[in-house]
């Protein structure tokens, strides 16, 4: 899993595609690319060897089209377009911020804005459609959120509670309530007519 760290730009490790067993890992840093390998074998012959490490500078690994290759088949082509725009200084530093912390950024944008932030990438399309984001923004726009519009939000979704103008959410908080209390009523009444059958057998058991 990729990670970003102080002067560490990408870390990212993984076992090499069948029939290899071999570990991997690609770590970039501000000034190096640092390639380390590790040999996983049940021969006799490889237990006792040690793991491989090739250190060279950005321009020295974008001019290495074979060990730019074993980067492609170990962790595919798109890990190694991103570690090429990284040696090039062109990386997306944004893409590879914690969820947590962008959808902090995105509490202080319009919802304009976070519909444009939806066209842009998979990854953000997800975050600006899913239940964190649209709690959140509920949550901030309502300033106190009631146990009932907790409830129906568990029932509809936070994004159909947003977007529910306040006289039809009140509505709905009603019925839920209304529909609660009879079921409850009813449990209730079920449970007295039980209780007096079993009463009822109870007696005719005794005379």
């Amino acid at each position: 899993m990729a990670t970003l760290q102080g002067g560490s730009l990408l870390d990212i490790g993984g076992q090499g595609p069948a029939p290899l067993k071999d570990y991997f890992n690609l770590h970039i840093t501000d000034t190096q690319v640092i390639w380390r390998w590790w040999k996983i074998s049940l021969r006799t012959e490889s237990r006792n060897t040690k793991p491989g490490e090739l250190r060279e500078s950005h321009s020295d690994y974008l001019e290495d089209s074979r060990l730019q290759s074993q980067v492609a088949l170990v962790f595919g082509p798109r890990i190694l377009q991103y570690s090429r725009d990284l040696c090039r200084g062109q990386g997306d530093y944004i893409q590879r911020l914690p969820d947590s912390l962008i959808l902090t950024i995105m509490a202080h944008l319009g919802l304009e804005d976070i519909a444009q932030l939806a066209g842009t990438c998979s990854r953000f399309k997800k975050l600006c459609s899913s239940e964190e984001f649209w709690e959140q923004t509920v949550r901030m726009h309502c300033g106190t959120v009631s146990a009932g519009m907790e409830e129906l939000a568990e029932e509809l979704g936070w994004r159909t509670v947003f977007f529910t103008n306040k006289l039809q959410l009140q509505k709905q908080i009603s019925r839920r309530k209304l529909k609660n209390e009879m079921v409850s009523a009813g449990l209730q009444v079920d449970s007295m007519i039980k209780l007096g059958d079993w009463t009822t057998e109870t007696k005719h058991g005794l005379n």
